[in-house]
């Protein structure tokens, strides 16, 4: 039997017991990522600090670059949540003293004195979100922070973390009370099946995703029909009505794979109500991306004013990726073996970009193994994100950070799945160097 690494708890114990000493006489600043797994660490924070009686601001960003790190209040204790392991260098010349970092992002540089990281990369790279990391953390402050394990689970789906669930996200599941069951994975399962396929927005189902004759057309096929002119959620499916349906999306996507379509649907209770799990972490990133952090938090704090309004912003949100989904689907792309480059300009925001490679990296689009690297304009910069279809192949924070070090900006997140920031007059820069990068790690694999 494989000896647990529990390297990663003793790590959070240390750090919890610096961290309660230098908070004792200062403020603390929070920094926290603005997707949902940023979002529910900084919400779990909140809760601990507000249980400790603690003085403390909140700022939620997009991500953190050079100047943004030097303007940090150098009196208070800093803690970056889900973010900055791609930073050091700066705060290490920051002048920042007392600096707290909980994340779980891929580590480049020298970890600064003046820093205290908890990070699965310097762990045995056990797969965890910055949520459970953040959970962990206040749960090691205070048991009464249990409260909060159901953001930490919703911060795991936003990851995508749900499928190697090991030993520390047992114990967060198990912390949750949250219900598991078997099912097609999209969602939300909570509601009618016909709505739910025609604006998906975790997987690309060609002729269905944005499609409604397409969606009516495939239920009709297998004979699921409305009652009282309402189609069943999918967690109302009995086995029978939900195999005919699996199998139906498989046919209309030759290249799926079974296990990769049906798998654990998380429901949760939020607002007194039973809700799935990805739609809750899917509408808290609606809020973020849309510029309304403050109402995802607010929203995870179960803040009831906050409900309709993040319930309108993810109805917006959900145009936007169907939107950039076709967008993508007729635009002209820079294709080369084993990648392809699609610079969306100001089509699409910024703040969707990364979401729209995401799904085309989970469709059959494009081989196993392919880079799919997304652009998009906003002020004066581009922001990029890269990923790979199935999540194997080539490492893509290595190639953009090889990439970034030439025509410069800031890189971070994982080997299948990063981003990065680069100035708009570099833009055919980076496409070059990007694509003479690609070429030259597939003459290496």
């Amino acid at each position: 039997m494989k000896k647990r690494d529990n390297s990663l708890e003793i790590e959070i114990k240390s750090v919890v017991s610096k961290f309660l000493e230098k908070i004792k006489d200062k403020k603390i600043q929070i920094i926290s990522h603005f997707d949902t797994d940023g979002i529910t660490s900084a919400s779990i924070m909140i809760q601990a600090l507000k249980r400790l009686d603690k003085k403390f601001s909140l700022k939620i960003v997009k991500s953190i670059e050079e100047q943004f790190i030097y303007g940090l209040s150098k009196e208070e204790v800093t803690i970056f949540l889900d973010l900055a392991s791609g930073s050091l260098n700066y705060i290490a010349n920051s002048g920042l003293t007392d600096v707290f970092i909980i994340d779980h992002h891929e580590i480049i540089q020298d970890i600064p004195e003046n820093v205290s990281i908890i990070n699965p990369e310097l762990h045995g790279k056990q797969k965890i979100s910055s949520a459970g990391l953040a959970y962990l953390f206040c749960k090691e402050i205070d048991e009464k922070n249990k409260q909060s394990a159901k953001l930490a689970i919703i911060g795991m789906i936003g990851d995508m973390l749900e499928k190697e669930i090991d030993n520390l996200n047992h114990e967060i599941l198990n912390d949750s009370e949250i219900k598991r069951k078997r099912g097609l994975l999209i969602y939300p399962s909570t509601r009618p099946i016909n709505r739910v396929l025609e604006f998906c927005s975790s997987r690309y189902i060609n002729g269905i995703t944005g499609n409604t004759e397409g969606v009516l057309e495939l239920l009709r096929g297998i004979g699921l029909k409305p009652v009282n002119g309402k189609y069943k959620s999918l967690i109302e499916l009995d086995d029978d009505e939900m195999s005919r349906l699996v199998t139906a999306i498989m046919l209309t996507d030759s290249k799926s794979v079974n296990k990769e379509i049906v798998g654990d649907i998380f429901l949760v209770k939020m607002f007194n109500k039973i809700e799935d799990a990805r739609e809750l972490s899917a509408m808290i990133n609606a809020c973020s991306r849309l510029g309304k952090s403050h109402i995802a938090v607010q929203f995870c704090m179960e803040i009831s004013k906050a409900k309709k309004i993040a319930e309108s912003l993810y109805i917006k949100y959900r145009q936007l990726i169907v939107s950039g989904l076709k967008f993508v689907a007729e635009t002209e792309k820079i294709e080369g073996n084993g990648f392809v480059i699609i610079n969306a300009k100001k089509e699409i925001k910024d703040t969707i970009i990364g979401t729209i490679a995401s799904i085309i990296s989970n469709s059959s689009l494009y081989e196993k193994g392919t880079v799919i690297t997304t652009m998009a304009h906003y002020e004066d910069k581009i922001k990029i994100s890269s990923r790979n279809v199935g999540k194997t192949g080539r490492n893509v924070r290595e190639i953009l950070n090889n990439v970034i070090k030439i025509v410069g900006g800031d890189v971070g997140g994982h080997e299948f799945a990063a981003g990065c920031l680069i100035a708009s007059d570099k833009e055919q820069e980076f496409i070059d160097n990007l694509r003479k990068n690609l070429e030259i790690e597939l003459v290496k694999i």
